[in-house]
């Protein structure tokens, strides 16, 4: 999501546009395309609502990226919230503006929780070591996945489409996990699809729930009764389930 270039994840979802004054330049230095939005003010706030939709975009931007098939890249100081002030062109500056505030490691130390426990999961769910010579293109050939919406088997590839859900088998293992994605402002109520094994699907994440209930180890990972899943605006859920037989190598 981010990279030593543009934004850090934090200036992601705190600005609108780059504020590189600072640089010298009159702020004409670096990129104005920065796919960014600032949930509603710019820059840093006081309004408690605005902060918690930063938090949980910045959960949902970590979770698609350290659970992504392939290498992941996590940008020093993502996972405490480091900022730059909007500055996406910071490469000039050795100042505050630049540099890493340890004091963050306390003041967001539940956004490096979530990552810990994401980076867990990852590697609970990797690939066995005799796999580890598999090209990416060969695991996603043989990555058993099924791609949905709100409804099962129905996603909506459209340019105005606010959702996705996939079900995940994990190779190797005895395990498959189902993501919901919902980008929109309005909760959306997502098909879960049916177990064959008595076991029910399981909430593992819910970046929409407060800590530490967003994030759930399997002994403390709640049932999900039901065929549906309210998914709230602008979060991401996993939910996870025993598989009734091991996934195809």
């Amino acid at each position: 999501m981010t990279c030593h270039d543009g934004f850090t994840l934090n200036d992601l979802v705190s600005y609108n546009s780059k504020h590189n004054e600072a640089n010298g330049e009159e702020n004409r230095d670096g990129a104005d395309h920065n796919l960014s939005w600032n949930c509603g003010v710019e820059g840093t706030t006081s309004d408690a609502e605005v902060e918690r939709l930063r938090i949980r975009q910045i959960k949902n931007f970590l979770m698609l990226t350290l659970l992504a098939t392939g290498t992941p890249m996590l940008l020093m100081g993502d996972e405490v919230r480091r900022t730059q002030g909007g500055n996406n062109n910071a490469y000039c500056q050795n100042t505050e503006i630049s540099w890493f505030d340890w004091t963050l490691v306390e003041t967001h130390a539940d956004i490096r929780r979530f990552v810990k426990a994401l980076v867990g999961l990852r590697m609970n769910r990797d690939l066995p070591v005799e796999r580890l010579d598999m090209t990416l293109n060969e695991l996603l050939r043989r990555q058993p996945f099924q791609w949905h919406g709100v409804r099962l088997d129905a996603p909506d590839w459209g340019d105005q489409s606010h959702s996705l859900a996939a079900t995940v088998a994990l190779l190797g293992y005895r395990l498959q996990l189902h993501l919901m994605i919902n980008a929109y402002w309005e909760a959306l109520p997502f098909e879960i699809p049916a177990l064959e094994a008595q076991e029910p699907w399981r909430r593992c994440i819910d970046t929409y729930r407060p800590p530490p209930e967003d994030f759930c180890g399997w002994a403390d990972a709640p049932p999900v009764p039901g065929s549906t899943y309210l998914v709230q605006p602008r979060s991401v859920v996993i939910l996870i389930a025993r598989a009734g037989i091991e996934a195809a190598s």
